[in-house]
């Protein structure tokens, strides 16, 4: 008969010790200093991800494969720029706002050198974009070049960053849904991470 060693009958959580479930938002504090942090140490590359990072509310999967010709007009960056999501096959639109339009005609000037027709190449030879998984690691060198705790932050923060900041200052659900690209308004809740109570709250203010 087989005897099973004493302590394995319960194999250990794969969790066990880990921070999980959703990452947190940066405060706006944050995405003053993390952009004032590249722009001393002259990571352009990084400089220009962060901020369309922000302002596109993309997942990793589609911002890591923007194309040069999806944000640009000829050699100018546009205010505005749409995508067809990896995830739902949906287009998404976003802003470009004036900051990242200006880091990324610095990192543009380098790129075009390349001869690359994506935005972010990558440095490992054979791919010819960035990995989320290397977009990741930037993403906790990131915060943790500003003091912060990685481990609590990810890739989803940078998506959530402005989506949350838009929601607390309007309180507009529908809005947010259509930036982040969810086809269910449901989606855009658990995503927020709102309350019962704030959605009850919105919910008495609409009237059929």
């Amino acid at each position: 008969m087989l005897v099973r060693p004493v302590g394995h009958d319960h194999p250990r959580p794969w969790n066990k010790g880990l921070l999980v479930g959703q990452k947190k938002p940066l405060q706006p504090k944050n995405v003053w200093s993390i952009p004032v942090w590249l722009e001393i140490a002259r990571m352009w590359r990084d400089l220009a991800l962060f901020n369309l990072a922000i302002d596109s509310k993309l997942r990793a999967c589609d911002l890591v494969k923007l194309r040069i010709d999806e944000v640009c007009s000829d050699a100018k960056v546009r205010d505005r720029a749409a995508v067809v999501q990896k995830k739902t096959s949906r287009p998404v639109q976003f802003e470009i706002t004036e900051q990242t339009r200006t880091s990324l005609e610095v990192w543009l000037r380098i790129l075009r050198t390349t001869g690359s027709r994506y935005l972010f190449p990558s440095r490992i030879h054979g791919r010819p974009h960035l990995s989320t998984r290397q977009y990741a690691r930037l993403v906790h060198r990131w915060v943790e070049s500003i003091g912060l705790e990685s481990v609590s932050y990810g890739t989803h923060s940078m998506r959530r960053t402005k989506a949350t900041q838009v929601y607390r200052k309007t309180g507009n659900l529908r809005a947010v849904q259509l930036l982040l690209g969810h086809t269910k308004l449901e989606s855009t809740v658990r995503y927020l991470g709102i309350e019962v109570d704030d959605a009850l709250q919105i919910a008495e203010q609409i009237e059929l």
